[in-house]
């Protein structure tokens, strides 16, 4: 029977205060303002994809340097389609062509030259 006494007041605790949380939480949410998507950013937004589509199209359809130093080419899918078949007619003299192209392009960059000793 004495229990029955204390789990009331305890559940109308817990009630009281769920309702004052979620007061709080609505109040909360009344009051600050959340600003909305303008059309102004929309345009912005459509602006940098059209920017960004228009590079890709550059890239996959222009050819480019990639690295001028070592002779690295950026070239339409098709052209380098083109020169790859015509170039493995013959596979021996394409495959080394090819480890040569890939070790000129992977090659580490030369060490920096040393300090003269300052006691020499």
């Amino acid at each position: 029977m004495n229990n029955e006494r204390n789990v009331w007041p305890v559940g109308l605790a817990f009630l009281i205060a769920c309702l004052l949380f979620a007061a709080f939480v609505a109040k909360l949410e009344w009051s600050v303002p959340v600003p909305a998507i303008d059309a102004d950013r929309a345009t912005v937004r459509a602006k940098a994809l059209a920017e960004i589509r228009a590079a890709e199209t550059q890239a996959l359809n222009h050819p480019g340097w990639i690295d001028e130093n070592r002779g690295l080419v950026r070239l339409p899918i098709d052209v380098a389609m083109q020169i790859t078949e015509r170039e493995w007619q013959n596979p021996a003299a394409a495959r080394s062509n090819l480890v040569s192209r890939v070790e000129k392009a992977t090659a580490p960059a030369p060490p920096a030259p040393a300090k003269p000793n300052p006691f020499e």
